[in-house]
């Protein structure tokens, strides 16, 4: 017959296991699990800009180089017209998806939409406006990028409403699509037509 294990005395001192080891483990899944819900869960065309209400930027930008008949970008032109300012590229491909429904837009004379074109080349840009047909009535070259910044542009394409008191009145991050052609970008279209006139 076996002796029973030895039990130890209650005076033997015992590795303590502390739930402070465990802390850090348990706030980084709790704080990765609430990143991932609210990632998921929004639509990133609905990122909110702080630029909403704010003046359009006095940004100067250069006309694309021959695109004849097609001036740059002067903030004046903000002034008593409701504008569409579309950034786009020739390398992005939403752009290309996107710009059959400008070339569309653009038969609404009541609104001036006007394309920066962001660190592209000026011979792919003109391709690109070759392709789909040049929907805009001024053109800006961003070549640095600095012009994004100024609008706040997450990433290419983005599209802007300016209202005819130069403010910007809308921001839709992503491509335009069929799906968000009529309810969102024409609806904000026409909200800005529709004040001060």
């Amino acid at each position: 017959m076996t002796a029973p294990p030895d039990r130890p005395d209650d005076d033997t001192p015992r590795p303590r296991r502390s739930w402070w080891v465990a802390l850090p483990l348990v706030v980084f899944a709790a704080l990765a699990g609430l990143f991932l819900v609210r990632l998921g869960s929004g639509d990133p065309a609905k990122i909110p800009s702080a630029l909403i209400g704010a003046p359009a930027p006095q940004t100067v930008l250069p006309a694309l180089d021959g695109l004849t008949g097609i001036p740059g970008l002067d903030p004046a032109v903000f002034k008593g017209k409701v504008s569409v300012v579309n950034v786009w590229a020739s390398w992005c491909v939403p752009c290309h998806e996107e710009a059959p429904l400008f070339t569309r837009l653009a038969e609404d004379k009541r609104l001036q939409l006007i394309g920066i074109n962001y660190k592209d080349g000026a011979d792919n840009a003109r391709r690109f406006l070759g392709r789909y047909g040049n929907p805009f009535s001024i053109v800006g070259v961003d070549g640095n990028g600095r012009a994004a910044i100024e609008w706040g542009v997450y990433g290419v394409p983005e599209t802007f409403v300016v209202g005819r008191d130069g403010r910007i009145a809308f921001k839709l991050v992503g491509g335009v699509t069929d799906a968000n052609y009529e309810p969102v970008l024409k609806r904000e279209i026409d909200k800005a037509l529709a004040a001060g006139s």
